[in-house]
């Protein structure tokens, strides 16, 4: 049974950071391309960056650039997103997503259910 468990997102002030980790498991997480996503209210479900299977090359949208990092351990089964000098337009539910490095929600094959991430004063 596929499995992404996402965790580490919460309530920040601006320019603070988090970092979230996704788990997977039921699948052969070094053999796939992996993304984290967002969704804010009433707004459909965004790219926030890719990487690699093996770790070599990542993606990122333009507004996140500069500020999150995506990485993976493969020994591990776990991605990450490093995310600093965060803004309140960073509010939203991030997504963990399996098999591709695409900016497109249909190329992935697994989801995570999401965790929240809030930046407020």
């Amino acid at each position: 049974q596929v499995q992404l468990v996402e965790s580490g997102g919460g309530l920040v002030q601006p320019g603070g950071s988090l970092r979230l980790s996704c788990a997977a498991s039921g699948f052969t997480f070094s053999s796939y391309g992996m993304g984290w996503f967002r969704q804010a209210p009433d707004k459909e479900r965004e790219f926030v960056a890719a990487i690699s299977w093996g770790g070599g090359t990542t993606y990122y949208r333009d507004s996140v650039k500069g500020r999150f990092a995506i990485t993976r351990d493969n020994a591990k089964n776990t991605v990450y997103l490093q995310m600093n000098s965060l803004k309140p337009e960073d509010t939203a539910v991030y997504y963990c997503a399996a098999g591709s490095t695409g900016a497109a929600v249909r190329g992935y094959n697994y989801w995570g259910q999401g965790t929240q991430v809030t930046v407020s004063s």
